[in-house]
C-alpha cells in the first residue's frame, strides 16, 4: 500500500493600512473615490492583476494551506515542541517557500480556467475564487504569502482563524467546496451543507493536464445520496439490483457534492455558448462501481433530470477504479470509501475522501489527520 500523509489546513492573511480620503475641493466626492479605489488596488498589490470576483458571484474553493502546500516538517515541530517553537520556526524560515501539496495542481488548473473565462467574458465575475484557510497564527501568514508569490498563484483572500473553527467563515464566503486534511473539520462542513473532502498525499503522483481541469466523482454518497448503498450494505448485491430495477424511474436524492458539479456545469456552459464545447477547459467524470445495465440507468436519469451533464461515465461493475483513474488523470477524485481512495492513490491519482453516508461505518482505515 502506498504511504499516504494527511496534512491539515493553514491560511494567509495580509494587513492593509487604514485609508483616509478627503472630499474633493468642489464638493463632488467622485474624483476622490476613484483615486481611493486606485490607491486601494496599488496598496493591495492588485494593480495589473485581475480583481477577485465578489463571493456571491464566484465559485468559491476554500483550500487548507496544509493541502495546498507540503508542511509535514512544520507539523512535526508543532507536535513535538509546541506552538511557541512552531511560530519561531515559521518566522525563521519565512523566506523559504513551501513545496506544492496535493491540492496544488487542482488550484493551478482552476487558475487556467479563469484565464480562459476572462478572455471570453472580460467583465464577468463568474469565476473560480480561491480562499486559503488556516488555523495558524497571523505570524505564519508572511511565509504563506511569500510562498503564494513564489509559485505565481493568484490567491487574494485569506482566512486565518488562530485555532478556531473556520466553518462559519466558509458559509460567509459562499463556499462551493472546502478541501482540508482535517477530517473532523470536513465532517463539520458537510454537516453544515458545505461540499467538503479530506485530501491525501500519495508518494506516487501522475502528471496531470496543464490546459484542462479534470474532476472525477464517485456516484453514491458523493453526487447522490447513500440510499442505494444502504440497501447494498444491509441486504447484499441481489437486493441492491432488485431495488434499483424497481426504482429505475425514481430520482436519487442529492449527495454532498451535487452542488459542486452544478457549479462546474454552469461554467462549462459559458464555454459552450462561445463555441468551445469540444475544447472546453473543464471536463467531468463519473467513476462508479455500479453496473451499467443493472443499476446505471437510475444514476443517468437522475443526472439528466437535474439538468447536469457529465462528460464521461464509467460504470465499472465492481472492478478496481485505480486503473481507470490512472488513464483519466484527474486533478482530483472524490469518493466516500477509503478503499477506493487508497486504490486511486496507489496508481498516483490525487484522491479526496468524502466522509458521508453509511460507508463510514464500514471504512476500516483509521483517520489520523489531526492537526491544529
Amino acid at each position: 500500500m502506498v504511504k499516504m500523509s494527511l496534512d491539515p489546513v493553514q491560511v494567509i492573511s495580509g494587513q492593509v493600512e487604514e485609508l483616509k480620503v478627503a472630499p474633493s475641493s468642489n464638493g463632488d466626492s467622485r474624483g476622490s473615490w476613484e483615486e481611493k479605489e486606485k490607491f486601494d488596488q496599488d496598496l493591495l498589490g492588485l494593480s495589473g492583476k485581475p480583481k477577485p470576483p465578489k463571493p456571491e458571484n464566484a465559485v468559491t474553493i476554500a483550500v487548507s494551506s496544509r493541502v495546498l502546500f507540503r508542511t509535514e516538517l512544520e507539523q512535526k515541530v508543532y507536535e513535538q515542541k509546541g506552538v511557541e517553537e512552531y511560530l519561531r520556526y515559521q518566522i525563521e524560515h519565512e523566506n523559504e517557500p513551501f513545496t506544492p501539496g496535493p491540492a496544488f495542481p487542482f488550484v493551478k488548473a482552476l487558475e487556467t480556467v479563469n484565464a480562459r473565462l476572462r478572455d471570453l467574458y472580460p467583465q464577468s465575475e463568474e469565476l473560480f475564487d480561491i480562499v486559503l484557510v488556516t488555523y495558524n497564527h497571523a505570524h505564519v501568514g508572511i511565509r504563506l504569502i511569500n510562498t503564494i508569490n513564489h509559485h505565481n498563484l493568484f490567491i487574494e483572500r485569506f482566512c486565518m482563524t488562530g485555532g478556531s473553527s473556520p466553518i462559519g467563515y466558509l458559509k460567509a464566503w459562499h463556499t462551493n467546496l472546502y478541501l482540508s486534511a482535517d477530517a473532523d473539520k470536513v465532517r463539520e462542513a458537510l454537516a453544515e451543507g458545505i461540499a467538503a473532502a479530506t485530501m491525501f498525499m500519495s508518494e506516487k503522483l501522475t502528471e496531470v493536464s496543464q490546459t484542462q481541469l479534470r474532476v472525477a466523482f464517485d456516484g453514491d454518497a458523493v453526487l447522490f445520496s447513500d440510499e442505494s448503498e444502504r440497501i447494498f450494505k444491509a441486504h447484499g448485491l441481489d437486493k441492491f439490483f432488485e431495488h434499483e430495477r424497481e426504482n429505475e424511474d425514481t430520482l436519487l436524492d442529492h449527495g454532498p457534492l451535487k452542488g459542486f458539479l452544478e457549479a462546474l456545469g454552469k461554467l462549462q456552459k459559458k464555454f459552450y455558448a462561445k463555441g468551445h464545447r469540444l475544447d472546453c477547459p473543464i471536463r467531468t467524470y463519473l467513476v462508479t462501481a455500479r453496473s451499467a445495465a443493472s443499476s446505471g440507468i437510475r444514476a443517468l436519469k437522475t443526472l439528466r433530470a437535474w439538468g447536469l451533464e457529465i462528460d464521461e461515465a464509467l460504470f465499472l461493475a465492481g472492478a478496481p477504479k485505480g486503473p481507470m483513474l490512472e488513464k483519466i488523470r484527474p486533478h482530483i477524485y472524490f469518493d466516500d470509501q477509503m478503499f477506493h481512495v487508497e486504490g486511486a492513490a496507489e496508481m498516483g491519482t490525487i484522491a479526496a475522501h468524502v466522509p458521508y453516508g453509511i460507508a463510514q461505518k464500514h471504512n476500516t482505515k483509521k483517520n489520523t489527520s489531526g492537526g491544529k
